[in-house]
């Protein structure tokens, strides 16, 4: 069952929530946006909330604080970043409330992933096909938010936010729960022989089988002409699973960024010129 489930808020932005989450706890809100309810104009129609595509930028500040007033927070008390598909982590604190959320130059700089286990903050990050990874330890109530585009992935960044959380709340990986969000999937996502050179030296590293993801699908199918069709979301899988969480508390989604451009913008689909998802994922005060 597809665990990112689309409702479309009073003010018109479409938002898909992590819906088997905020049934456990009331208290955590956690998702991403669809391309739906915002007022950015072609190409970057409508929801646009990256400040770095070149959209206006009082259309995208818009745009953020109406998911915002859907998530019942205030703009001030949400946190943005520069990317830049490393695996670096960001321990995030009120001292950060606000970060991004107007310009460029006041983001969190050069961080892919968050945490906090502090309420009444809200974690964000930018897509347009890259990998989300959620994470949420229900125990000590603290909270993950990773991008993970191939490099990122590689870099097992999805491994070195497990281990921030280890160290920063006494996290314990089996009582975790994650998932990974809507983003090209295998389907639409075609590498070349650079890119699978290095996803099998993680492979090899972590000791995974290409089949490894059992019920799954595997991680890549080489399509002829040094070319391959890779499933980030399928080795993220699996660098959590090494990283200690269990199978049955990661959740995967089935939408591709990619197959769905009239809900979700795509890098890749739309030639580079389109806007961005937000992931979000906070704790309510």
């Amino acid at each position: 069952m597809e665990p990112f489930l689309l409702q479309k808020e009073q003010n018109g932005c479409g938002l898909l929530y992590i819906k088997g989450w905020l049934e456990k706890d009331s208290g955590l809100t956690a998702g991403f946006t669809s391309r739906l309810g915002g007022v950015s104009e072609h190409p970057f129609g409508s929801l646009n909330c990256g400040l770095h595509v070149q959209d206006v930028p009082g259309h995208v500040v818009n745009n953020r604080q109406l998911l915002a007033e859907a998530l019942h927070a205030q703009l001030n008390d949400c946190t943005y970043a520069e990317q830049v598909h490393g695996n670096e982590v960001e321990v995030i604190t009120k001292e950060h409330a606000g970060a991004g959320i107007h310009s460029r130059e006041e983001a969190i700089q050069s961080k892919d992933a968050f945490i906090t286990n502090q309420t009444g903050i809200f974690l964000h990050a930018l897509f347009a096909d890259c990998v989300p990874l959620y994470f949420y330890d229900p125990i000590h109530r603290a909270i993950g938010l990773a991008h993970a585009g191939w490099k990122g992935t590689v870099l097992q960044i999805a491994k070195a936010t497990i281990n921030a959380m280890q160290s920063e709340y006494g996290t314990h990986p089996e009582k975790m729960l994650a998932a990974i969000g809507p983003s090209i999937q295998g389907c639409c996502y075609e590498v070349d022989e650079v890119v699978l050179t290095r996803v099998r030296e993680v492979m090899a590293e972590l000791e995974i089988d290409n089949e490894a993801a059992g019920k799954y699908c595997s991680i890549y199918e080489y399509l002829g002409n040094y070319k391959y069709k890779l499933s980030l979301q399928q080795l993220n899988r699996q660098i959590m699973i090494k990283a200690g969480i269990m199978p049955q508390h990661i959740e995967i989604s089935s939408l591709c960024t990619s197959c769905r451009t009239d809900l979700f913008f795509s890098h890749r689909k739309e030639g580079g010129k389109t806007g961005r998802m937000a992931a979000w994922i906070g704790l309510y005060e």
